[in-house]
């Protein structure tokens, strides 16, 4: 299994390539994660990834403050998204894996902040293509992946509060599985 770090190139471009196909009147539709429309799901995701070069760096959650808080998206929501993602990949393609990296619950190695970021990337670029009507299908690799970390942290990720409680289902592909853990059904 590759790591995470390793997956974030092939999670990038599959959530790219979904933005690219957000439509003009697509940005206001709802997705599954229910209290976001699409251009709350990118901002999110576009806010997480400015966050990213700043913690790999070495600041932390109080040295950031809340540069990237509300609205980072802007009048070009895309362009947004590409120089956010342009400078965490980029961040994230010369951090070591046992970089200490602060985040909000404590001090973690990059390797843990990868998994959550690829963790996001892949369930949140099923969210946006669910919001848009697109292509549902996920990278298989990352999916095989972030189901593995799933599983092993299924009790953590639900005290989380970040994700809908589990949904029951019986299907025996792992984008199926994986989504139903994070409260989707596919």
């Amino acid at each position: 299994m590759s790591d995470a770090i390793e997956l974030l190139p092939t999670a990038f471009a599959a959530f790219t390539d979904r933005v690219f196909a957000v439509g003009h009147d697509d940005w206001d539709a709802r997705t599954p994660a229910t209290e976001w429309s699409v251009r709350d799901l990118v901002n999110h995701m576009t806010s997480e990834h400015l966050w990213a070069p700043e913690l790999l760096a070495g600041s932390t959650i109080e040295e950031i403050g809340d540069r990237f808080s509300g609205d980072v998206l802007g009048e070009d929501p895309k362009g947004a998204w590409v120089r956010a993602h342009s400078a965490s990949q980029a961040a994230w393609a010369s951090t070591p894996e046992d970089k200490p990296v602060h985040l909000s619950f404590g001090t973690v190695p990059a390797s843990e902040y990868a998994e959550q970021m690829l963790l996001d990337l892949t369930v949140h670029g099923w969210d946006l293509a669910r919001g848009t009507g697109g292509d549902e299908r996920l990278p298989a690799d990352a999916v095989a992946h972030v189901l593995g970390y799933v599983r092993e942290r299924a009790d953590e990720i639900a005290r989380s509060g970040a994700f809908s409680p589990p949904v029951p289902t019986d299907a025996s592909d792992e984008q199926t599985q994986l989504l139903a853990l994070l409260g989707r059904r596919a």
